[in-house]
């Protein structure tokens, strides 16, 4: 019975001495901003290192790319899809965007070049894409013109040297540019049409020719705030960053050209 009324008191006087114990206020910690940026695929490897430094500087904010081909990064973004800025990899998608008043303020940022690969191994050479009308060649991967920029260069590249409608069934289409890189590592294809800065990235894979400017569009990059943003304020602020000379140069380290 001691021991029982001795717990009792002391469990008593401890309920006492908490009660009267000053609360402490609870630190709630700041939550971090997400930004959404829906990003052409060929800008993956040099958005993921801009991502880590723009972080470390600003530790409020966490960027989250939306990866894909620029037609089906617009199309989302026309069905109300959310997003903070876009990054495309061609103007018409951007222009379309503009046009609907979807794009708060926008900018050509980078260029590119077009390129068409082989595998690494591969013992196939070019001198000019109309050699992809020989026998030996079985199957080529081109981003689809529709909604791929790279695909709608490359077609453009093949019409204009009037073989497009020759090579219709060898064409193997793919959702973006770096499917496209995928099938040439993989050797499902013989040859496919990505931008010089995918080619960099890989080792499976080599330039088999460089396709000179006259023969498609300008390849340009333009970014833009999406007017329906929910964080106008981080979203200029990462605009503005993009722009800058310490952004520029992990661009140009990735292959991309900055506007004259």
């Amino acid at each position: 019975m001691l021991k029982k009324s001795l717990f009792t008191i002391l469990t008593a006087s401890t309920a006492l001495l908490l009660l009267a114990a000053p609360m402490q206020p609870a630190v709630a910690a700041k939550s971090k901003t997400t930004l959404l940026v829906s990003a052409a695929a060929s800008l993956k490897d040099s958005l993921e290192e801009i991502e880590k430094s723009y972080e470390k500087q600003h530790p409020d904010i966490d960027l989250t790319f939306n990866l894909g081909s620029s037609g089906t990064l617009q199309k989302q973004i026309e069905q109300g899809a959310p997003a903070d800025l876009f990054f495309s990899a061609g103007m018409k998608q951007m222009d379309a965007l503009v046009s609907q008043k979807l794009i708060a303020q926008s900018t050509t940022l980078l260029g590119n070049e077009l390129v068409l690969i082989v595998p690494s191994h591969s013992t196939k050479t070019f001198t000019t894409v109309k050699e992809l009308t020989a026998n030996t060649i079985k199957k080529i991967a081109v981003g689809q013109p529709e909604s791929v920029p790279a695909g709608q260069y490359a077609k453009e590249t093949l019409t204009t040297r009037k073989v497009w409608d020759t090579l219709q069934n060898k064409l193997v289409f793919a959702k973006d540019v770096r499917q496209v890189l995928t099938y040439v590592e993989t050797g499902n294809v013989d040859a496919g049409f990505v931008y010089r800065t995918d080619a960099m990235t890989s080792k499976k894979a080599k330039v088999a020719i460089k396709i000179i400017p006259g023969v498609h569009k300008p390849i340009v990059y333009p970014v833009g705030i999406v007017k329906e943003t929910e964080h106008e304020k981080e979203a200029k602020a990462f605009y503005t960053y993009l722009q800058s000379k310490a952004a520029a140069a992990v661009f140009v380290k990735y292959g991309f050209k900055l506007p004259a």
